[in-house]
């Protein structure tokens, strides 16, 4: 999720498209059997949707014809964002990942029978 941040928040129309799919993104990840994964997307989520949700309201109070205004705001999301998403990328590619070991399925299982007038 990071990285979609770092590269949403690079280009100017994305981040608006990033908030949505963003979401599928946190959900998705943040149920993995890993809990540091989810911890990591946790953060992301933070970092992000704190910045939009900042960004937008106050952003609802910039005149008329504010491109200096906005980009002001773009300007601080990114200085925001991208550091701290650089960070945690770094620190997730130092931390010691193992492979996840999922149990066996159940062998045996009886089968359902099915009725003879179906």
């Amino acid at each position: 999720m990071d990285i979609g941040n770092i590269v949403s928040m690079l280009l100017p129309p994305l981040p608006l498209l990033w908030f949505g799919a963003s979401i599928l993104v946190y959900a998705l990840h943040r149920h993995h059997p890993d809990p540091r994964v989810g911890e990591y997307t946790r953060w992301a989520g933070y970092r992000f949707y704190a910045v939009m949700g900042l960004i937008i309201p106050v952003g609802t109070f910039f005149p008329g014809d504010a491109k200096i205004a906005w980009l002001i705001a773009w300007l601080v999301g990114i200085l925001i964002i991208v550091p701290w998403s650089a960070w945690s990328i770094w620190r997730a590619w130092h931390e010691d990942w193992h492979d996840i070991l999922l149990p066996a399925a159940e062998s045996g299982a009886e089968e359902e029978e099915i009725p003879d007038h179906v």
